[in-house]
């Protein structure tokens, strides 16, 4: 089966943790909620800090959860978090999602959020997830979609943001428009019960909007994505410091509104 080909654009700078910290499964997985209960087996594909894999813990406990990444390193923050809040029916490997470590049939409910954008075979990877649900199970798959973002006021520089993010994730192999395209993923993996839906994000407080736009004024300039911009020719040191800037100047304003779009789709294996 392929391996992993796409590199993983945004990295595990502080800035990423620090949003990836945020997510819970009410806030990025609540189209999946009705479909657990106590005692289903979950496989959670790209856990990262674990924050949605200890709310899923706690919602089918004592069933167990089987959360995967692509590092040790990201895997042992997953499994402090999992400590912290005492649950003890998570377990941890590292995993590549082209080509799952899992005998068929193992899982109740296979989840992934916003992994598929950075993988390099998208399809691949579903049919993956498909593969070690269990029949009549669910796997489930939420991306957000760059292109559809949309905010207020419109400040130039983050016009220049989008469109650089969108470069350098796709010269990494991924694919940053990825929530659109999960319904015409799922059919080409071989789903055919399929309920396509979308929700979205909203920083508009002013609690939020300044975490928002500081994260991503500190991830321009210090994570690993703007590494691969600079390394990549596709920007300099002092047009991402003007980038961050503009994040700074959207995140000050009083009527500042940024909406995260997300695809997701809930498929019977």
């Amino acid at each position: 089966m392929p391996k992993e080909t796409a590199v993983y654009t945004h990295g595990h700078h502080e800035s990423v943790l620090r949003s990836h910290r945020w997510r819970t499964a009410a806030n990025s997985a609540a189209y999946l909620l009705d479909e657990l209960r106590p005692g289903l087996t979950v496989l959670d594909v790209g856990c990262g800090p674990g924050t949605i894999t200890a709310d899923l813990a706690a919602l089918v406990a004592p069933g167990r959860v089987t959360a995967v990444d692509t590092t040790e390193e990201i895997l042992s923050r997953a499994a402090g978090a999992a400590a912290e809040r005492g649950l003890e029916n998570v377990e941890f490997a590292t995993a590549d999602v082209h080509a799952l470590d899992f005998p068929d049939d193992s899982f109740d409910v296979v989840h992934a959020h916003q992994v598929l954008q950075h993988v390099g075979d998208p399809v691949q990877a579903l049919r993956e997830m498909r593969r070690v649900c269990r029949p009549g199970g669910v796997v489930a798959a939420r991306d957000s979609d760059y292109a559809a973002m949309a905010w207020y006021p419109q400040v130039p520089g983050l016009d220049h943001w989008l469109d650089l993010y969108r470069q350098v994730a796709r010269a990494n192999g991924g694919e940053p428009d990825a929530g659109r395209r999960l319904l015409s993923w799922a059919r080409r993996a071989g789903f055919t019960d399929i309920t396509p839906t979308a929700a979205n994000w909203c920083f508009a407080t002013p609690e939020s909007r300044a975490w928002w736009s500081g994260m991503w004024a500190d991830r321009t300039v210090g994570s690993a994505y703007a590494r691969m911009a600079v390394d990549g020719g596709r920007a300099s040191t002092g047009e991402l410091a003007e980038i961050a800037t503009a994040w700074h100047e959207w995140g000050a304003a009083d009527d500042a509104w940024f909406m995260v779009p997300h695809g997701e789709v809930l498929c019977r294996a």
